[in-house]
């Protein structure tokens, strides 16, 4: 099926305009590593983010960051457990930078301010999660990670923000890239909720652009993802002509509480620490479900965790199976994990006294933009770090706790490139052009629970050709929806970048007839080498339509940049 997806949104003209050196946009572990970094190298860095500094999703991250810091640890061993939950797909050197480089980032957090729990002796404490042969995720608050990584990152920010050579911009929300004559990056187009001359639509423009946007989570029913992950700068990059690459690849955590049929929206996490510290899943008899089908049983990948889950409930006709955390006791629940324990209280669940109703829920992205190993996307002056990005380092599923470590290693290597290619000339001031056709219709956001169902129904944990092809179906059935009533703002501009990014990942999941990483093509129940040892990328091409390309995983993403 041919997928046509306009080169921009219907907006009003920008209002107003302000320049910088980069644009960096986003405010997670990766957005903020990178304006950081950036600002003490650029004379001019303006940082913008969709809300205010902290609703990302680095907050919402319970479990920690991985990375080998322990002395009986090595990066070859963390590498090698990436490479195996990636099934097949991951880039091996994108991999081999993040293991190497990680521990040193993470070193850099803690003289940042960041505050890892401690042992007794003062070292950081260390524990294990789903897919690790060793004790090393470090974590923080217990289950509060993500957030103490985004406070440590603020406060950094906070002390710098008198710096005239970087500004902050909270309440932005990215609608398209503005692109020069040549289809270079020389900016973004925003939307501020403000007050004074910064509101309304206006243009940032600047030598280098940086997504740091995040994920796409908000496309299902049930996430753990915030509402803010709407994949507004995955989608802006896809409508600019950037390569977009194995966006089929979804991970679905496999515990995420249930909270009935009709819940939707972001959905309460159960960490996978909770299992790496001694919990296991049971179904309606009690019987452990994960013994024997994998050699860590209950830390297996992620994948393997979620694909287990799903073949008791259809055997058992369940809507959900049970995590039991009874055994670890009250005392080191409430220590180890306040905020989940908190939360489920709050839900009216207690994990030391019961079972935990779970159910696999869409987590993480996989795919994004592809870049290559300094953050270069195929569009020339655009960058992209974090859950918008792929940089091969997850492969087809990614590793518990990578997520972290990727945007930390990644947005090092971007700020490194960015601040040398200015000092060479390399990325000069360029003049925007108006991006040429007709914009969008855009899908108004009454019409997104329509468009998650159809996501989840046809791309979700389970998929097979009926299901994606009926999704493909309903998908240009809202495409072609007259605009009507969709007035252009940020929920009908959140909404019409669902439907894109929703169109161009089930047409890649539609092709891909095999089982592999976070989904099972129930009609193709099995991993087939042979076929399916590539990558699919596609691109928006001059006439508007997406191009799908395969590419065998030999070749490293980014390749010929």
């Amino acid at each position: 099926m041919s997928v046509a997806v306009p080169r921009r949104l219907a907006a009003p003209e920008p209002g107003w305009t302000v320049s910088a050196d980069v644009v960096v946009v986003g405010s997670g572990i990766a957005g903020l590593t990178c304006a950081l970094r950036l600002r003490e190298r650029v004379d001019r860095v303006l940082l913008v983010t969709k809300t205010v500094l902290s609703a990302g999703s680095t907050a919402w991250a319970q479990g920690g960051i991985a990375a080998a810091l322990d002395p009986e640890d090595t990066p070859q061993e963390h590498l090698e457990d990436t490479l195996v939950a990636g099934v097949g797909l991951c880039d091996v050197e994108a991999v081999r930078a993040l293991v190497t480089e990680g521990p040193d980032r993470v070193r850099e957090l803690v003289a940042l301010g960041a505050e890892f729990d401690r042992d007794a002796g003062g070292e950081i404490k260390l524990t294990r999660e789903g897919g690790h042969h060793r004790d090393r995720i470090a974590h923080a608050g217990g289950d509060a990670t993500g957030a103490e990584i985004s406070r440590a990152l603020i406060a950094a920010l906070q002390r710098v923000l008198a710096d005239p050579g970087i500004e902050v911009v909270e309440h932005a929300l990215v609608v398209d890239l503005v692109t020069a004559a040549d289809g270079s990056a020389c900016g973004v187009t925003l939307h501020v909720i403000g007050e004074g001359q910064v509101d309304g639509v206006g243009a940032a423009r600047a030598r280098a652009v940086v997504l740091a946007t995040g994920g796409l989570g908000q496309i299902y029913t049930s996430t753990t993802n915030p509402p803010v992950a709407t994949g507004d700068g995955m989608a802006a990059a896809l409508r600019a002509g950037a390569r977009v690459t194995d966006l089929e690849f979804v991970q679905f955590h496999p515990t995420v509480l249930y909270l009935g049929e009709g819940s939707t929206g972001q959905q309460p996490l159960i960490s996978e620490a909770v299992r790496g510290e001694g919990a296991f899943l049971v179904d309606d008899t009690g019987a452990r479900i994960m013994e024997g089908r994998h050699e860590l049983a209950d830390l297996a990948p992620r994948d393997v965790v979620a694909r287990g889950i799903l073949d008791v409930m259809g055997e058992r006709g369940l809507e959900h199976v049970w995590l039991d955390a009874r055994h670890l006791g009250r005392d080191f629940l409430e220590q180890r994990f306040p905020s989940i324990v908190a939360r489920c209280r709050e839900l009216g669940f207690d994990p030391a006294t019961e079972l935990l109703p779970v159910a696999p829920a869409q987590h993480y992205a996989s795919g994004g933009v592809e870049t290559d190993l300094r953050g270069r996307t195929s569009v020339e002056g655009l960058y992209a770090c974090g859950e918008v990005s792929c940089t091969g380092v997850h492969g087809a599923n990614r590793l518990a706790s990578n997520s972290l470590l990727e945007g930390l290693v990644f947005a090092h290597r971007i700020a490194d490139d960015v601040s040398a290619r200015l000092g060479d000339g390399d990325l000069p001031v360029r003049e925007p052009v108006v991006a040429d056709g007709e914009p969008a219709r855009l899908l108004d956001s009454t019409q997104r629970i329509g468009l998650q169902r159809t996501m989840t129904r046809g791309c979700g944990p389970l998929r097979s050709a009926d299901s994606t092809a009926r999704a493909q179906l309903e998908l240009e059935a809202l495409a072609a929806l007259p605009s009507g009533a969709a007035e252009p703002g940020p929920r009908t501009w959140e909404t019409t970048n669902l439907l894109h990014l929703g169109q161009a990942l089930t047409l890649l999941a539609h092709r891909r007839e095999e089982t592999r990483g976070g989904h099972v093509r129930t009609d193709h129940p099995e991993r087939d080498d042979g076929r399916w040892l590539v990558h699919q990328g596609l691109e928006r091409s001059a006439a508007g339509v997406l191009v799908v390309d395969e590419r065998p995983v030999s070749e490293p993403m980014g390749a010929g940049r």
